[in-house]
């Protein structure tokens, strides 16, 4: 797939930004029975450019994620108004700058975004106050929600916003949480991209010689196929370190590790994918490092089978620590002479399982409206982003793990006797060094089941062939200069 090429369902297609203002409208309604149509109206102004401080360089530019979904423009200085009762959706763009077109060129013209965006009709900013005068008549009269006062720069309108209100935001978040055909469209895309990139990284394994190297080979294959940046920040760590959640230095040498751990996602048309795979380094898995990868694939895999509209993820995700326990307990790390029932009492697989089986995904990787309860004193459940039921096209990550991280030994096991006590240190000691494993896939729940987007392999077998083909390949060119 090249930098501009589109997927054929998508050609042609418009960001169907008038259905999503549509489904947030019919939300907010609904929970607030007291609303007439005829009372309220949506004014929300997009993110502007940021330049950094004491330089002439800017920020990189993010849109505001409620304006995008309820507009498909990524233009800094924009701004959206839709009238409820006329069900009218007007989209403004910024005032073209004659100055800044003699340097940076002409911006995308009002016919060219209402090709985009299905909005009803595209203006100017210098329009804002005779459209006002024609949509709301008299602006007082009127409910007008938004989520901020951020780049409000119209006095008039500003003084009679009403920002943050809690019933809005809920109807947002609610209209995020399913997607439609088009926003499926885009996530597919989004995870082949990102399927590519983590083969290339396999591939290329035995010319990176350090975790930035990982990055960069990410990187650089997610930009050639027209993806201008990432999700969130990638995580790339080898050894000890991929026990490390959410691991932010990407600078070690590799020299001396055995295991891989790579968490990354290409962002396409402002969705994002988000995948982690690990590999061996050498091309084959150490004993110890493919025992914790197959009950990894274990947890994850039967967790799969039971995504499906209806079906709670609180119950999944204990699933998963059910099934570390089964292994863990064949391995030795936990002592026999504890029943799975007990560990399971005791909570001794958050030591080795903290975070939760996986959360929302769309416009944000952590996506709104999964409902958690970080106030929840449950370990199990604290960290879980996802707290509600399934239900179709919705978009979720299924990645549980396991690690070997000293931080959280001393802060989940070592603070509990009655958990300490199950553990085998000296086993335990024999796997510290594989850091973790976690298996990340992005899902979409179907009317019946789900359809797992990712397509690159999880298999063992597959991934060691993988990185011993790229290896091979290295040491023939190697030969062939020699």
């Amino acid at each position: 797939m090249g930098p501009n090429d589109v997927p054929e369902t998508l050609k042609g297609q418009k960001y169907p930004a008038k259905a999503h203002m549509q489904r947030v409208r019919d939300i907010l309604l609904e929970k607030r029975g007291d609303l007439k149509s005829e009372d309220a109206a949506v004014f929300i102004a997009g993110e502007e450019v940021e330049g950094w401080k004491y330089c002439d360089t800017d920020r990189d530019f993010r849109q505001n994620r409620y304006f995008y979904y309820l507009s498909g423009c990524d233009i800094p200085g924009s701004a959206l108004l839709y009238n409820f009762k006329k069900d009218k959706l007007c989209l403004f763009l910024p005032n073209i700058d004659w100055d800044d077109v003699i340097w940076s060129g002409m911006p995308q013209s009002l016919e060219e975004v209402a090709k985009m965006c299905d909005v009803d009709e595209v203006f100017h900013m210098k329009q804002l106050d005779e459209v006002l005068n024609e949509q709301l008549e008299d602006i007082s009269n009127f409910k007008i929600f938004t989520t901020d006062l951020d780049n409000v720069h119209n006095d008039k309108l500003k003084s009679n916003l009403i920002p943050g209100d809690k019933d809005f935001f809920f109807a947002l978040d609610e209209a995020r949480l399913i997607k439609d055909w088009y926003e499926l469209e885009v996530l597919r895309n989004a995870a082949r991209i990102t399927d590519k990139c983590h083969l290339a990284v396999m591939s290329a394994l035995p010319i990176e010689l350090n975790e930035i190297q990982i990055e960069a080979e990410f990187s650089y294959h997610a930009l050639r196929q027209g993806a201008r940046s990432l999700g969130y920040d990638p995580i790339c760590c080898s050894g000890p370190a991929c026990g490390t959640l959410h691991y932010i230095k990407n600078s070690e040498d590799l020299a001396g590790k055995s295991s891989i751990l790579i968490d990354a996602g290409a962002e396409w048309k402002q969705y994002t994918s988000d995948v982690t795979r690990c590999f061996p380094i050498n091309g084959k898995f150490t004993k110890e490092h493919r025992a914790i990868y197959e009950a990894v694939l274990d947890m994850q895999s039967q967790a799969m089978e039971q995504i499906k509209p209806g079906a709670s993820w609180d119950d999944l995700h204990i699933l998963t620590h059910k099934v570390l326990i089964k292994h863990l307990l064949k391995l030795g790390i936990f002592k026999k002479e504890f029943s799975e029932e007990e560990i399971f009492e005791r909570r001794v697989t958050c030591a080795f399982y903290p975070h939760g089986l996986g959360h929302v995904m769309g416009l944000d990787v952590h996506d709104t409206a999964g409902r958690p309860n970080y106030e929840d004193p449950d370990p199990y459940f604290k960290f879980l982003r996802l707290r509600r039921k399934l239900e179709k096209n919705m978009v979720i990550t299924n990645e549980p793990g396991c690690y070997f991280n000293e931080f959280l030994i001393e802060e989940f096991l070592k603070k509990f006797p009655e958990r300490v006590e199950v553990v085998d240190q000296e086993v335990l000691k024999k796997y510290m060094y594989v850091g973790g494993v976690r298996i990340e896939d992005d899902i979409i729940v179907t009317e019946t089941g789900y359809e797992n987007m990712t397509g690159i392999t999880s298999d063992p077998d597959e991934i060691e062939k993988i990185v011993s083909q790229g290896l091979a390949k290295k040491r023939s060119e190697f030969h062939a200069l020699v």
